[in-house]
């Protein structure tokens, strides 16, 4: 027992996240004080996922840098860009910050990596469970990309999506609003997921929750995004009958 209790005080004891005087600047706008970064932060994190949905910008480049066909799916790259480069120029150019306050970084490894195979281990029998159900055959069973491709195309796509909601905007919330803020940013991750098989959306309320926490864990975002990138190739693979 005085193992586990040692094991569990070490799991949950996060770091801080203190504001600095920059992450504690408000502006005034119609007489209304808004904390600026957290401000900022909602705003364009809200406004990129809209011109994500949209489309805007997944097709035309897409042809133009890869006119034989691209190994990777215009989504993905035009997340790449929305959900990565752009909050980052933010960041860097915008708040004049470093990335690694916002979860660009490697973190507390030794409980990443530790949390992160737990949690693979648990996920596994659930996904493998789950893939045979015929909402998740009809939603995932179209692709058959190589594994290589797959898993690269995924990291393209999640790595990006986790700095967006659970780097970017969650950090720069976490300084304002304290643990608030792991709730606020699955508002967003949920609305994304709508279209989805049910269970699946249903389920991003624990796995949107169960990644923040982590990356607060540990201040970084590596961990909740090698995570999410092995959920997603791994029901894949299992819809489509893959060894895995």
């Amino acid at each position: 027992m005085e193992l586990i209790r040692r094991l569990f005080a070490g799991a949950t004891a996060g770091p801080d996240y203190p504001p600095d005087e920059r992450d504690l600047r408000d502006v005034i706008v119609f007489g209304l004080r808004f904390p600026l970064r957290a401000s900022v932060a909602i705003a364009a994190t809200t406004g990129l996922i809209v011109v994500d949905q949209l489309g805007w910008i997944a097709s035309q480049p897409m042809q133009f840098l890869f006119p034989d066909g691209s190994p990777l799916d215009a989504t993905s790259v035009q997340r790449f860009v929305l959900f990565l480069v752009v909050p980052l120029g933010i960041v860097v150019f915008g708040f004049r910050d470093g990335p690694s306050r916002y979860g660009l970084q490697l973190g507390d490894w030794r409980w990443g990596a530790g949390l992160l195979i737990a949690g693979l281990v648990v996920m596994l029998p659930i996904i493998l469970g789950l893939s045979s159900l015929d909402q998740f055959r009809d939603y995932y069973g179209t692709s058959g990309r190589p594994v290589g491709v797959l898993v690269l195309d995924h990291l393209v796509e999640l790595v990006p999506a986790e700095f967006l909601l659970r780097g970017f905007l969650m950090f720069a919330l976490w300084r304002r609003i304290g643990p608030l803020a792991l709730v606020v940013q699955l508002v967003p991750f949920v609305l994304t997921h709508v279209g989805k098989p049910e269970i699946e959306l249903w389920s991003t309320f624990i796995g949107g929750s169960v990644f923040a926490w982590l990356n607060w864990r540990t201040g970084s975002i590596l961990w909740s995004a090698l995570g999410h990138v092995y959920v997603l190739t791994l029901m894949e693979l299992a819809v489509r009958g893959a060894p895995v």
